[in-house]
Formats: C-alpha cells, structure tokens, sequence
C-alpha cells in the first residue's frame, strides 16, 4: 500500500482556515448574543395572574399554626 501525504505546511491546508473561520464566527455569534441580551432585557409579561406553571411568583405565606 502506498499512502501519498499531503507535505504542505499545515497553513496551506484549505480545511484549516475553514474550520478556524467557522469556529471564530460561532464564538463571535456567541459573545454578540451574550451583549445583545444584555444590553436589551425582556420585559416582564402580563399575564394577568400570580402563578406560573401553577406556582405562585409572590413568596409563599407560612400558614398560621394551631397550638
């Protein structure tokens, strides 16, 4: 079996430099998501009650206790 190697430095690789683009774009994408979401907070929905998922969004009251 004779196996031809590629003997190009490893800058002359095309696969290289498009796994580094796409890489560096996903991790840019990411950071500008991330500053996006800050900068711009969701406002609070009116859902016209005080539960969701059938839990209460206000603290619980503790029930009075008969000693």
């Amino acid at each position: 079996m004779n196996r031809t190697r590629s003997h190009a430095p490893w800058y002359r690789q095309p696969l290289f430099w498009l796994g580094s683009f796409i890489l560096i774009a996903s991790l840019a994408g990411c950071v500008w998501m991330i500053v996006m979401a800050a900068r711009y907070p969701d406002p609070p929905l009116d859902t016209g009650s005080q539960q969701m998922f059938r839990m209460p969004l206000d603290g619980a009251t503790a029930p009075a206790s008969s000693r």
